[in-house]
């Protein structure tokens, strides 16, 4: 595949950031505080320059749900274009009116990874049910996720990936009781990004085989997908930031219908590159009871955008 102007429009952003990366490091040690916020208005100043201009950006801030919950402070968050102007500088942030949060990393340790995943899921957990269709059980009114310029494992025979991947499981294995408690997004932009993947429940009747239904059938799953710098099969114009942007529209445009357009663009120009994950099992019982019998027995949609049951998310 030719790469297409819009591969180098994003691999300008990426460059920017980690030109942004270089200039912070070399005063860092001297105030770490002053690095952070410089590093948030890194990812501030990107998310203003690609999301659609009426969301509205702001940082540090906690999230307010309706039982009283508050956040720990998260770092940028990306505001609906109807949140009331007035309360844009309270910084408690009402979770109605919250499209997406992301927490923000100059250089990425593991301990920050688990910090993400455990603040994202006591986030959802303390947000309103959703029930009547798999995508509003499986997937949360906020979007969530984890960026960081760069990370901590830079040594001859360090695996920063295999790193990062192994500190996202344990996390989700300590702290993710449902899949809509995943965390969305982690980009490290010089190195991959994580989206979140799912799988509904498929009933091992449905499969041609007893082979198969053994291996794909009873459970539905979830998976925290790696694309990433140098993988297999991916091209030289890959950018985690593509990543991060494509799976950023895709998601918002299930509530922004606008952005469909430019969520089918970056599809079919292939900013996600390729990507491979490992898989979690969950059983039936993480649906209602009002859409349980219809996802057990295989009444969903394949091939249909923005269908609430479709078999994947």
């Amino acid at each position: 595949m030719e790469v297409h102007d819009i591969h180098d429009f994003v691999v300008s952003s990426q460059r920017d950031i980690e030109e942004e990366y270089a200039r912070i490091q070399k005063r860092a040690t001297e105030d770490p505080g002053t690095a952070g916020d410089q590093g948030e208005e890194n990812w501030a100043t990107l998310l203003k320059q690609w999301l659609p201009s009426y969301f509205q950006i702001v940082t540090k801030g906690r999230i307010l749900t309706e039982s009283g919950y508050a956040s720990p402070q998260v770092d940028v968050i990306v505001l609906m274009p109807s949140y009331p102007k007035i309360l844009l500088d309270k910084k408690l942030y009402l979770s109605g009116g919250v499209a997406a949060a992301f927490e923000c990393k100059t250089t990425l340790k593991a301990e920050h990874v688990n910090s993400a995943v455990e603040t994202c899921a006591a986030l959802r957990k303390n947000l309103p049910t959703r029930e009547g269709s798999p995508y509003k059980e499986l997937n949360s009114t906020i979007l969530y996720g984890l960026l960081a310029h760069s990370h901590s494992w830079k040594g001859e025979r360090s695996a920063p990936i295999e790193n990062i991947q192994r500190a996202l499981w344990d996390a989700d294995s300590q702290s993710v009781s449902h899949p809509i408690q995943c965390i969305d997004f982690i980009c490290v932009a010089d190195l991959a990004a994580w989206t979140v993947f799912k799988l509904n429940y498929l009933n091992p009747k449905l499969f041609p085989t007893e082979q198969l239904a053994k291996m794909y059938g009873g459970f539905a799953t979830s998976a925290y997908v790696c694309h990433g710098i140098g993988q297999t099969r991916q091209e030289n114009y890959f950018s985690p930031l593509g990543v991060l942007l494509s799976d950023l529209f895709s998601k918002l445009s299930w509530t922004f219908t606008d952005m469909r357009h430019l969520d089918a663009y970056f599809r079919k120009v292939n900013l996600q590159g390729s990507g491979q994950g490992r898989w979690r099992s969950w059983d039936i019982s993480i649906y209602s009871d009002k859409i349980r019998d219809r996802v057990t027995n295989g009444v969903l949609s394949k091939g249909v955008a923005y269908d609430e049951w479709h078999t994947w998310f």
